[in-house]
C-alpha cells in the first residue's frame, strides 16, 4: 500500500477523529501517546473504540501509536489494540526485536526510532515479524543523545541509515514529522530530500501538510515522461547490442533502466 502521508490524530479528540474521515491521508495514526495527558489515557481508548465502531475510513490504513512498551500504559495498549479494528500498531522508542507484538496482537508493526540504541540496532527492528514500515523522531533522538533538535532535522546520516536498512529487508521507510506548521517550503524541501533518499512518505501532524506530502511522494508528469523515455530508448538500444546510451545529454545504462522500470511498476500499482 501507499504511505505517502501518515497523519497523527489525538485519540482523545472525537472532533479530530471525525475530521480525519475527510482528510486524504493514506494512513491515519490515532495517537495514545504524546497528545494524550496521562490522566486521560483510559478515556482516549474508549473514545477511539467508540469511533472505530461508528465510522468507516475506506481505503485508509488505520494505525494506533501506543505508549512506550516499558510503561504500564504501553502494556495496556497492547491488549487494547488486539481487540480493535486497526491495521497497524506504532511503537515509540522502539528497541530490539518486536516480533512478540505481531505474534500477540496480529497487527502489522511500525517502529519509531527515537533512541540511540534504536538507531544502532535498527536491523533488529526491521527484521522483526510483522514490521512493514519504520519511521523516526528528531526530538526524542536529540533528547536521548543530549543533542539539539535541529541536529536531527534533515540529518543525512540518520535518514540514510533508516532508508537503506529498511529497504534491505523490504520495509517501507517513512520520514519523520515536520514541526514548523507555517513553513510549507521547509516541509516540502525536507520531504523532497527524504524522497531522494528512498523514503516513500512522511508523517504529518496537521491536515495542511497532507496534500504537500501526497504531492511530493507521488510521481510528477515530468518524472513519468523521463522514465518512460528511459525504458523506451534503452530497450531499443539493447536490441542493437548497446549497453549504454546518451539521452537528454545524460548517460543511461543498465542500472538507470532498472530504476526506471521499478518506478513505472510502482506507479501502476
Amino acid at each position: 500500500m501507499k504511505r505517502r502521508s501518515q497523519l497523527y490524530v489525538p485519540a482523545i479528540s472525537e472532533k479530530m477523529i471525525v475530521k480525519s474521515l475527510e482528510i486524504p491521508a493514506d494512513s491515519i495514526i490515532f495517537d495514545l501517546e504524546d497528545s494524550v495527558p496521562m490522566e486521560q489515557k483510559d478515556s482516549a481508548r474508549e473514545v477511539l473504540r467508540k469511533a472505530l465502531s461508528t465510522y468507516s475510513w475506506k481505503g485508509k490504513e488505520l494505525c494506533v501509536r501506543i505508549n512506550q512498551l516499558t510503561t504500564k500504559d504501553g502494556l495496556k495498549d497492547l491488549l487494547y489494540v488486539s481487540d480493535i479494528p486497526v491495521d497497524t500498531v506504532l511503537i515509540p522508542k522502539a528497541e530490539g526485536s518486536l516480533s512478540f507484538i505481531f505474534k500477540s496482537t496480529g497487527k502489522k508493526v511500525e517502529p519509531i526510532v527515537e533512541t540511540p540504541r534504536g538507531l544502532v540496532e535498527i536491523e533488529h527492528l526491521v527484521r522483526s515479524d510483522g514490521v512493514t514500515a519504520i519511521s523516526y523522531g528528531a526530538a526524542d533522538l536529540s533528547l536521548y543523545t543530549q543533542g539539539q533538535v535541529k541536529g536531527y532535522e534533515g540529518n543525512i546520516y540518520v535518514m540514510t541509515r533508516i532508508a537503506t536498512t529498511a529497504r534491505a529487508y523490504d520495509v517501507e521507510p517513512v520520514d519523520k514529522v515536520y514541526f514548523d506548521l507555517k513553513n510549507s517550503d521547509g516541509f516540502k524541501n525536507e520531504a523532497q530530500l527524504a524522497k531522494s533518499l528512498g523514503f516513500s512518505g512522511k508523517q504529518v501532524i496537521h491536515p495542511s501538510q497532507v496534500d504537500l506530502a501526497n504531492q511530493v511522494f507521488s510521481p510528477s508528469g515530468e518524472e513519468l515522461q523521463w522514465y518512460q523515455e528511459v525504458v523506451k530508448n534503452y530497450e531499443m538500444a539493447m536490441k542493437e547490442g548497446r549497453g549504454a546510451i546518451r539521452l537528454r545529454d545524460q548517460l543511461v545504462d543498465q542500472v538507470h533502466y532498472r530504476i526506471a522500470k521499478k518506478f513505472l511498476e510502482d506507479y501502476k500499482s
